[in-house]
This record gives structure tokens, sequence and C-alpha cells, in this order.
């Protein structure tokens, strides 16, 4: 009998309770039906839940349901998302790769911590504070953990260098490591130069003037520019309107945004740009010339200097449509450090072109499979796959040259993608990290012969053929991976010519850095190549 009294006690007070809190918070208003909610879950659900994954998995529930930009972060994935685009984090200072479950020092950081101590390029690190890293078979995110830290700590690594028999110690203090947005800036001809920017951060507007500078150096009359944008995601528009500023003559309009709640906001150009037009004779054409490089992959941020550049007539926009993200994320911070990027408006280029691609509330899947349709449908293949709807031209600015919204930028010189330079077998080496994996291990173990041999770069551009010995090791891997190959002279010899300037360009990274990688793979990259054959012209 004692029992049951318990047990309707425990009944009515549980309904007191939330008939208590529903007095408290009123009746009517959604948001507090999501608290009831909330509070009836975590006090009355039969077993225990957590709270803070509980409200975690609501606010995703509700964001699923808006647009496929806007997004939830824990406040570990804020910081993890941030550190590329704020220009640096804290740690050792290495660029490494994993190979054979070790840690491959690639290159140290140039003025970094663990260049400070003498550690040196093909260095493994195999354990940090005394615990191995090596041979345990522990994850990169496991091992990144480890070496990362706050600036100032310490921490000792046991390393292993060849021709040296016992193991080495160095203790590091950690320290702000620069991340570079710009892949890379050379003159890629006499008159020409080239920037590839990867994504535009906090750092891009001062590394992009940085190299421009110096590629003035080495050209005493105004440079013609190839500014290279395949392949970059975006990221801050502060960047890229600072970019775009550059080329564009004051009051020149770079990119505005607009939403239900956010009024228009304008971005224009201040007039004091290093690479704004100036008029030749004829008055025809702007001096220097400028040519941006885009592909499907190329977003966000990157769309923006694109679409202004080609709206106001200052550059020629060569490669394949974009990827058309055009929507305005705006942070809304928790005060654990986790945040909400909430999509509150478009952007719009000059000409009102709307960036984003179109795309159906609450279904990511879809639009996640966007890329893989135009592969399907042919557009990577051929322009004449592309179609536009009239209602969608519009005009640019100077030139009254029809250009066309509903999605990304599309090109003013169509290139289509080459199926044939890249081929299935190639792919495959790739995907099972043959390719990466023994040019990591030829690096290594000829380092010092390489240096020794080729003291510039130009002359190891010139004169560096892919050793027989390397190709053979890169056969007898995709045997050992049991990769599948009908035709296997057939595929190999189509497969060649684009493996050897890989592993080329991969060699040349390794030795020097991300610019003479650029410098031989662009020799293979028609889109490039299409721009320099425009420049002839």
């Amino acid at each position: 009998m004692k029992r049951k009294i318990l047990i309707l006690l425990s009944i009515v007070s549980c309904q007191l309770s939330i008939a208590q809190f529903r007095l408290n918070v009123g009746s009517e208003s959604p948001i507090r039906k999501l608290q009831i909610a909330e509070m009836a879950i975590n006090n009355l659900y039969v077993d225990s839940v957590d709270e803070q994954k509980l409200v975690e998995d609501g606010i995703r529930g509700m964001i699923e349901k808006l647009d496929p930009h806007s997004a939830y972060s824990t406040a570990k994935e804020t910081k993890a998302m941030n550190e590329p685009l704020q220009g640096s984090f804290e740690g050792i200072g290495v660029q490494f790769n994993m190979v054979e479950d070790t840690l491959l020092v690639i290159q140290p950081v140039l003025g970094g911590p663990s260049e400070k101590v003498g550690i040196l390029a093909g260095d493994r690190i195999v354990t940090v504070n005394d615990s191995a890293i090596a041979g345990v078979k522990m994850s990169k995110e496991d091992i990144m953990k480890r070496l990362r830290g706050k600036k100032g700590t310490k921490v000792e690594l046991g390393i292993v260098r060849r021709g040296i028999k016992d193991h080495l110690k160095f203790v590091v203090t950690r320290d702000k490591i620069p991340v570079h947005t710009l892949d890379a800036a050379y003159m890629i001809r006499p008159g020409v130069g080239y920037i590839r920017i990867g994504s535009f951060g906090a750092t891009t507007f001062d590394e992009f003037m940085e190299a421009f500078g110096k590629l003035q150096e080495q050209h005493p009359t105004p440079i013609s520019l190839i500014l290279d944008l395949q392949d970059n995601g975006g990221g801050y528009l502060q960047a890229a309107v600072q970019i775009a500023n550059q080329f564009l003559q004051r009051g020149d309009l770079i990119v505005y945004t607009q939403g239900r709640s956010v009024p228009r906001q304008e971005y224009e150009a201040e007039g004091n740009g290093r690479l704004i037009p100036q008029p030749t004779a004829n008055n025809q054409h702007p001096s220097p010339e400028v040519i941006v490089l885009v592909n499907e992959y190329t977003a966000s941020a990157a769309e923006i200097v694109t679409g202004a550049l080609q709206d106001q007539d200052r550059g020629l926009v060569i490669g394949r449509r974009t990827f058309g993200k055009g929507l305005v994320q705006r942070p809304i911070e928790f005060s654990d450090g986790s945040m909400i990027r909430l999509t509150v408006a478009h952007y719009y280029t000059p000409s009102g072109r709307c960036i984003q691609k179109p795309y159906v509330k609450g279904d990511s899947k879809e639009y996640a499979e966007d890329i893989e349709k135009r592969f399907k449908h042919g557009e990577l293949y051929s322009a004449d796959s592309i179609h536009f709807e009239d209602s969608l031209k519009t005009y640019t600015l100077r030139r009254h040259r029809t250009v066309y919204g509903g999605g990304g930028i599309m090109p003013d010189i169509f290139v289509p993608l080459d199926t044939l330079q890249y081929t299935k077998l190639h792919r495959q080496l790739a995907a099972k990290s043959i390719i990466i994996n023994a040019n990591l291990q030829y690096v290594d173990q000829n380092r010092k012969q390489l240096h020794a041999k080729y003291k510039t770069f130009q002359q190891f551009e010139q004169e560096f053929q892919v050793p027989q010995t390397l190709i053979d090791k890169i056969k007898a891997d995709a045997v050992k991976e049991k990769i599948s190959i009908k035709n296997p002279e057939e595929e190999w010899a189509q497969t060649m010519p684009m493996l050897r300037t890989q592993l080329k360009a991969l060699i040349a990274r390794d030795l020097w850095d991300m610019t003479e990688y650029f410098a031989i793979m662009n020799q293979q990259n028609h889109i490039v190549q299409r721009a320099l054959q425009e420049l002839d012209k």
C-alpha cells in the first residue's frame, strides 16, 4: 500500500512541476513551447539525458530545415573552422605527413619554433613528451592534439634522423604559427605574374600585396596578372573586397548584400589600388591586363572577386562555371564558444546577379550532389550543355557584354574538363595514397643528393626527370593494393604523362615550397595554359 502511495505522489509531483513551469513561461509562444519540451525531457524522461547534447541536437534540427550553409558548430568545431581563416594557430611549426605510421617532417615552418631548435626536413617525430606516436596506429588528429598547445608551453620531441644512430631530443617552445592563404606567386613568363589564392582569410590582403610587390620588382614595366582562384572555397567577405579594390576605380561597386531583415549594403572601391586600369592611347583596353581563373569549386568570396572584375569589365574570366555559394552568414556566438552561422542575406554582383545557385530548404543531399549532376549532364565538358533562361540575362557595366545570373559565375571563356588527363588508374592510385607515399619515401631517401645536384629550382625544373625506379615502385604498390587494371599497357601509357608531372611537382614542393609545385603543375593545367594563350593575343 505504501509503495502505491509513493508512486502516486511521485506522479502528482511531476505533474505539478510541469504545471508550475507552464505557468511561469506562459502557454502561447513557440519558444515557451520549446522550453517546456526541453525541461520535460530533461526532468521526466525515463532514462538520464545529456542536457547539453539535447539542446545542441535541437538547434541542429532547426537549422537543418533552413538553407545548406546555415550551421551550428561546437566550441571545438568553431575553433578548428576559424583557425585557417584567422591566419595563425599555436603549435610547433612543421609541415608533416604520415609515412608507414610515422610522422615525417616535410618542412619546418621558416622561422618557426621547430626550425629554431634544429629540426630538419626528413626528421621523424617518434615520441611526444616520452609518449610514443610512431608504430602505435595513432590517428593524425590525435597526433596534432599532442603537438599543438598554447603559446609559451614546452613539448619534448623524440626524433629519428637518417644517418644518426641514436634518438635525438628537442625541447620546442610552442608559438603562433602563421597560416598562409596564398598558395603560389611567380613570374609565369616575362611580363606576366601568376598569383594563386587558396582561400580568403585575415592575412590574404597582406600576403597578396607582398607577393605582387615582389613580382613587380622582377619586371621594370607594369605586368599583366593571372589571378588563380581555382578550388578557392571562399572565406572572409572583407578580404575579398580588399583584393577586388586593388583592381577597380574609385566608386566602382564590388558587391552588395541584401536580406529579409538586412537592408542593402554596398561595398565600393576606394580608388587606391595598385592594379587600377590605366587607359592606353586608343582608350580601349585597361593596362595591366588581368585574367581570373575559376572552376566548379570556386565559391563564395572567390566568386565575389570574380563577379566584380567581370561585371566591371576589369578582367577576363576563364575556366568553368563556379560553385554558386552566395549566402551571407552572420556568426551568433554562445558563451561556451559554440556558434551558429545563420544565413541573413544574399550576395549580388555589381550588375545585380545573385551568386547563389537554387536550393530546396532542408534538402542538403540534393544540394551536395550538384557538382556530380554537372558531371552527368555534361556541363563540365561542353559549354553547350549549360542553358540559361532569358530572365537571368544581364549586362556588364562598361562594355555591356551579356552575362547570366542564376547561380555561380559563368566564365567569358569556357575550358572543358579533360577526363583523359587524370585517368581512372591515376585516380585509383591517388585514392589509395600510393602516389603521395611513394613520393615521400623517394624524397626522404634522396633529399641530400637532390639538394646537392640541383642548387636552384630553375635547374631542377629544366633538368630533373622522374626516375624509372620511382615509377616501378608505384606500379609494384598498385599490384599490392590490388588495383584493377583491364589493359595494363594502354592504361599505364595514358596515365604516365600526368603522373610524371605530378611526381616532379611533389618533389619540388618537398624540396622548396608550394610555388614551385604549381610552377610545374601549371604546365599541364589547361585553364592556366588558355590564359597564357589569351595574353599572347
